[in-house]
């Protein structure tokens, strides 16, 4: 019998050193970098890198989200802190809009590829401890950040 294309499949690191990380005014434990925002289509494809071992801000998506987990070990976590799932490297997923949660990388950090695709303007809800709205992403705040990566 042959071997299977699973067992002679090589295991690629992924080099990221010719993407310019930028950091996100007042947010903690993760750059990005925004490659597209096709506001014809209502599309977001951008990347994140998250640290070793540390949780970003409690946030809900608004939109239908495709995420690709290109390095490391993506998790997910319920806002009470628990560990609610963790995603491996090579994982493709497809969420729509959903409950509240934090996210961030395992203990190699990890790195997210994300396409986003709002119905209207709203990307994600920034919730403070108890839940409450405290803020809203939206596409303009990614298209401002993609024009302020240009002018870098």
């Amino acid at each position: 019998m042959a071997p299977s294309s699973a067992s002679r499949a090589r295991s690629y690191a992924f080099d990221d050193r010719n993407i310019r990380w930028r950091k996100f005014e007042g947010l903690e434990n993760f750059v990005g970098y925004v490659f597209d925002v096709d506001e014809k289509r209502n599309v977001v494809d951008f990347i994140l890198k998250f640290d070793a071992n540390k949780r970003i801000f409690l946030h809900r998506h608004l939109a239908l989200t495709n995420t690709f987990v290109v390095h490391g070990e993506h998790r997910l976590y319920e806002p009470n802190g628990d560990l609610k799932e963790i995603r491996r490297v090579g994982s493709y997923t497809v969420s729509p809009p959903g409950s509240p949660h934090t996210e961030g990388g395992g203990d190699e950090g990890c790195v997210v590829l994300y396409s986003v695709r709002p119905d209207g303007d709203g990307i994600f809800e920034v919730l403070d401890d108890n839940l409450n709205v405290v803020g809203v992403l939206t596409v303009r705040d990614f298209q401002n950040a993609m024009e302020e990566q240009k002018k870098a």
